[in-house]
């Protein structure tokens, strides 16, 4: 199977409710789409805004792997913008459907034709490469939409795009429909499928499981209303499920996933597939016995596929396998009877949520005696407060705190400050970096700090210490 990626984060995934990339913001992660490897990144539509224009035109200046594509309507102005701009791919979109050609045209079908037909012809004089996208395609007549796109290939089109712009569709149906376009038509199909019945991207496998060569993705599956198909859904499921061998940098998803999130204010649920926090942690006792024999016990495909590890969360349901590999990744070594006790002091808290391994290790300390502590190594937690901007969103600020991997809990407080969040790091330099970056965050006025170091050796046990940030 030949595939190809479009990714439009930046033009699909900026018409998300209440997202609005700055240029620079554009800029990295156009760079970081076409480290990955994408085949296409559509770079936005310039009719839009000033600033949309101006990051066009940045953009357009980025030598990238990746085919550029500029996104504009069947008009002569919008198309002249991507030859303007020295974009060489135009998309050209036009509503399809019934309801389009009645209640946003107001046209019949045949001068539907048409206008697609001078439109496409327009751009190839212009020299432009198009993508001929039918909107609403999913919902157009059948023969219909093979009359389009014969029309579109004759006028010169490149490539030809069935949209489900509503996702109203389901896998078996586009697939039928994808192939009866292909049937009709020599010109590669792309697929553009929006997630409203959480479908997007069983869909656009079934599109190109019909005939399709390319689908439309967006990083972490931003875009209109509930979004379109997810890149990292969709490019790891190509690799392991239908083994396609294109040279993406699976390893970036992760990377690329996080720069989107915290630009866009929109984070993932814990448990996204592929990208999400709980993606690779293990809880249930038999699952995680199982798992640390051998991963592929209870995972898809291996965390490392993509830069990530697996965790064993440990709280009630925790086996003992479990707790021994956590205690020997500290260097702790226990014989049964003291693994006993200590999962039967976890046992007996079901309230408690999770053990972290400090919560372990003060277990360990009322087992076995503050003894074993000269072999752990040391862990720093802070709680940071943080006042903010009058005019800053806090609950936008929170949940971009929630994205960092050092904070493990945020809190909306009342009173002098704004924000309380639990951070931990694995040294005091990790925690002093951390800190300056929340500093410098836009919207932060002050910060303080009260910082735990808890550290072990032979001659001490632990120290506290509070400190403010000036």
């Amino acid at each position: 199977m030949k595939v190809e990626l479009l990714d439009s984060t930046i033009r699909e995934g900026e018409q998300s409710p209440n997202v609005s990339f700055t240029v620079e913001q554009k800029l990295e992660i156009v760079k970081l789409l076409d480290e990955f490897g994408v085949e296409f990144i559509e770079l936005g539509h310039p009719a839009v805004s000033p600033d949309v224009r101006e990051a066009v035109e940045r953009l357009a200046r980025l030598d990238t792997r990746a085919n550029k594509m500029v996104h504009g309507r069947a008009l002569a102005r919008d198309i002249d913008d991507a030859a303007n701009l020295n974009v060489p791919w135009v998309g050209i979109f036009f509503g399809t459907s019934p309801l389009s050609l009645e209640y946003k045209f107001q046209i019949t079908p045949q001068k539907a034709l048409v206008r697609i037909s001078e439109a496409i012809r327009y751009a190839k004089d212009k020299g432009l490469k198009v993508r001929f996208t039918a909107e609403d395609a999913t919902r157009t007549d059948t023969d219909f939409l093979v009359e389009v796109a014969s029309v579109a290939e004759e006028a010169g089109a490149d490539r030809f795009s069935i949209a489900d712009t509503v996702g109203t569709t389901h896998p078996a149906s586009l697939r039928k429909l994808v192939r009866a376009v292909a049937s009709s038509v020599s010109i590669p199909l792309h697929v553009h499928c929006h997630n409203d019945y959480g479908l997007a991207t069983a869909n656009v496998l079934a599109g190109l499981e019909g005939g399709a060569r390319l689908a439309d993705v967006t990083v972490n599956g931003l875009g209109e209303r509930s979004g379109i198909s997810a890149l990292s859904e969709v490019a790891v499921t190509l690799k392991m499920l239908y083994k396609v061998d294109n040279p993406w940098n699976l390893e970036l998803l992760p990377k690329l996933s996080r720069v989107v999130e915290r630009a866009s204010g929109i984070f993932n649920s814990e448990n996204r597939p592929i990208v999400g926090l709980y993606a690779f942690t293990h809880k249930a006792g038999l699952h995680t016995r199982a798992v640390l024999k051998d991963p592929r016990t209870y995972e898809a495909f291996p965390p490392e596929l993509i830069k990530r590890h697996r965790e064993i969360t440990i709280d009630k349901y925790t086996g003992r396998d479990a707790v021994r590999s956590r205690l020997e990744t500290m260097g702790v070594k226990l014989n049964d009877d003291q693994l006993n006790e200590i999962i039967e002091i976890i046992k007996s808290q079901p309230t408690k949520r999770h053990f972290s391994d400090m919560d372990l290790l003060d277990i360990v300390d009322d087992v076995l005696g503050l003894e074993m502590r000269a072999r752990v190594p040391i862990d720093v937690e802070a709680i940071v407060n943080m006042e903010l901007n009058s005019a800053l969103y806090t609950t936008r600020v929170t949940r971009r705190l929630m994205g960092y991997p050092y904070v493990q809990d945020v809190y909306e407080i009342t009173g002098e400050f704004d924000i309380v969040a639990h951070i931990k790091t694995k040294s005091i330099a990790e925690l002093n970096e951390f800190i300056e970056e929340l500093r410098v965050s836009e919207g932060v006025e002050r910060t303080t700090t009260r910082l735990i170091l808890k550290g072990y050796s032979r001659d001490f046990e632990h120290e506290n210490k509070t400190s403010e940030d000036k």
